[in-house]
C-alpha cells in the first residue's frame, strides 16, 4: 500500500471555470480528479505537470 504522503505526479487535462481536471500520467486506468483552482498554484494551463506533496501541489 502506498503511503499517503507519497508524492504525486498529475497532469492538467482540463480546465474548467473554478475547478481543474487532473490525471496521473503514469496510471492510464486512473479517474480524473476534480480540484479547485484555488487549491492550485498561480500559472496552471491545460498540459501543465503538477506535483503533489506535503499537501500542496506546485508546478513541475
Amino acid at each position: 500500500m502506498d503511503d499517503v504522503f507519497d508524492p504525486i505526479h498529475y497532469l492538467v487535462q482540463r480546465i474548467d471555470g473554478d475547478y481543474a481536471w487532473l490525471v496521473q500520467p503514469d496510471s492510464p486506468d486512473g479517474e480524473p480528479l476534480l480540484v479547485a483552482r484555488a487549491l492550485l498554484p498561480d500559472g496552471i494551463d491545460e498540459g501543465v505537470r503538477l506535483l503533489w506533496q506535503d499537501l500542496q501541489y506546485t508546478i513541475e
